[in-house]
């Protein structure tokens, strides 16, 4: 009996598996396949609904009773001042005596103070020593004089002569300070004039002093 009854199941099985496959071939045929795809691809509309809110209350109006009125306190009773009137004072007559004026005291002469002595003129002052020449105060002044030659420099630029007044100050110790040119006839023969000052040994005289050496250059 079991294995007829599993073929029976079996067998309307199959049936309801044709039937859904029938039906299902006869829905598209109609083109219902068609209207549900039409339905399915639709836009849906979706509407939004916002909520009414119910207007605010009006504000409450709060009423103030009304200021109270000021009265002003009447003002305050002053009495009149008491005005004392006194008797005016009886003078007994008197006999004034008018002495007679006497003349003012003359003031008294006062004598001009002397006038300042004129302060004495300043001395005038005192005239600078004359220069000193250097062949009194330096050893070495014919020496180093000896030695010096026409600038080289004058010869590239072709002068054949020249000359210079060098002046510097002699201190008390011996030493050269202060060397510069009075003049010159090119600076060249300024420099190199400077440059033979620089090497005198001199000796000091106790005081500053001002030594003035003049110089000649010519070409041989």
């Amino acid at each position: 009996m079991k294995p007829q009854s599993n073929s029976h199941w079996r067998s309307a099985g199959l049936a309801v598996a044709v039937l859904f496959h029938v039906a299902l071939v006869w829905a598209l045929a109609n083109g219902l396949g068609q209207q549900l795809a039409k339905v399915v691809s639709e836009p849906l509309e979706t509407v939004l609904v916002e909520e009414v809110k119910p207007p605010p209350p009006p504000p409450k109006v709060i009423e103030l009773p009304p200021p109270p009125k000021f009265t002003p306190p009447p003002p305050a009773y002053v009495p009149p001042p008491e005005v004392q009137v006194q008797a005016p004072p009886t003078h007994e007559p008197t006999i004034a005596a008018v002495a007679a004026e006497s003349p003012p005291p003359a003031e008294p002469v006062r004598s001009a103070p002397p006038a300042p002595a004129a302060a004495p003129p300043a001395p005038p002052p005192a005239a600078p020593a004359p220069p000193v020449s250097a062949s009194v105060v330096c050893a070495n002044y014919a020496q180093v004089m000896g030695d010096a030659g026409f600038p080289r420099e004058a010869t590239r630029l072709g002068l054949e002569e020249g000359s210079a007044v060098i002046q510097f100050t002699l201190v008390a110790s011996g030493d050269i300070r202060d060397i510069k040119a009075v003049s010159a006839s090119h600076p060249i023969f300024a420099k190199a004039s400077m440059r033979i000052v620089g090497e005198y040994k001199c000796k000091g005289t106790g005081r500053d002093v001002t030594v003035q050496v003049p110089f000649s250059y010519r070409s041989s």
